[in-house]
């Protein structure tokens, strides 16, 4: 009787019924629309990038009517003015700050991930992972205005240089803005190790370093090498940074200390002065699609990083 009524009361209480079948269906149906959608994303997001690079190689390959290949990536006499458009001193230069930046940023960010992951507190670590995360965030020009105030006068200082402004000053300033890249991947690729590995050497007798040293890393190392190539393409696109530093002087790497230029900075002093179609306004477009090949490279380079990852 008590039970019946229980019964009855919570069939008062309970929604209407939905029959099985309906039901099924209907998610069916979300499920098939928003696979769409999501199709429908890729698609236009690859046709995007499709179109950037073919109107981008399109007219900067329109430079070559004009100019010669073997002018334009092994000369490096630029005077637009008198049709000399060589590019090898903004390509040596783009090459020369970044691998200056990775020099000096790689090694600091892979000793930071290794203290994150493996030596800080786990309170001190959830305090220096955002904020480490937070100087992403900060505009390039910020990074230029801290080069400015900071290590040009204190190259000057140091080194008893006229200006300051070169490789050296723009490597030091791309070296900081690459360190949350090579920080944050290098950590997570030492963390994703499995804990047994670790737990096996120091039961062998290793130490904590020796540990760290010859078993981690070994075992990182695709995912340390994933965070040092996405931080050579973030330094050789860096634009305003390298621009307020350089020197913008096109002429070959000389020195530390000898201003220079480089691909990004030249495009975006020179792009809003040149007419549409002319021939320094494909070359321009070349050196950007010079910079893009360079940078699909590098995706290419991931992605192949990645897959053996995947395999071992």
């Amino acid at each position: 009787m008590l039970f019946s009524n229980f019964s009855e009361s919570v069939d008062t209480l309970s929604p209407p019924f939905v029959g099985k079948g309906s039901g099924h269906s209907y998610r069916l149906m979300i499920d098939k629309y928003v696979r769409y959608l999501f199709i429908a994303c890729a698609v236009f997001m690859t046709a995007a990038i499709l179109s950037i690079i073919a109107f981008v190689g399109n007219q900067g390959l329109e430079t070559f009517k004009d100019v010669s290949i073997s002018e334009f990536f092994l000369s490096a006499k630029w005077n637009p003015d008198e049709q000399q458009f060589g590019a090898l001193s903004f390509i040596a230069g783009s090459v020369a700050v970044t691998m200056l930046a990775i020099v000096i940023g790689a090694p600091l960010g892979l000793a930071g991930a290794v203290f994150m992951a493996k030596v800080a507190p786990e309170a001190l670590r959830a305090i220096m992972r955002p904020a480490t995360d937070l100087y992403v965030a900060i505009p390039s020009v910020v990074y230029g205005w801290v080069g400015l105030t900071v290590f040009i006068p204190w190259i000057r200082r140091e080194f008893n240089i006229g200006t300051g402004f070169g490789l050296l000053a723009s490597g030091l300033i791309l070296a900081v803005m690459i360190l949350p890249t090579v920080i944050s991947i290098s950590e997570d690729a030492l963390r994703a190790v499995p804990h047994s590995l670790e737990e096996a050497s120091l039961a062998l007798g290793a130490t904590r370093w020796q540990t760290i040293r010859r078993v981690l890393l070994p075992a990182a190392m695709p995912g340390i090498l994933t965070s040092v190539i996405l931080a050579m393409a973030r330094a050789i696109g860096e634009t305003t940074a390298v621009q307020m530093l350089i020197g913008n002087t096109p002429q070959m790497p000389k020195g530390l200390f000898a201003p220079t230029t480089t691909l990004p900075s030249e495009i975006i002093i020179d792009m809003g002065n040149t007419p549409f179609s002319s021939v320094w306004n494909n070359a321009l477009f070349l050196m950007a699609f010079v910079l893009l090949i360079i940078s699909l490279l590098m995706i290419v380079a991931i992605r192949a990083i990645a897959k053996r990852r995947a395999f071992q």
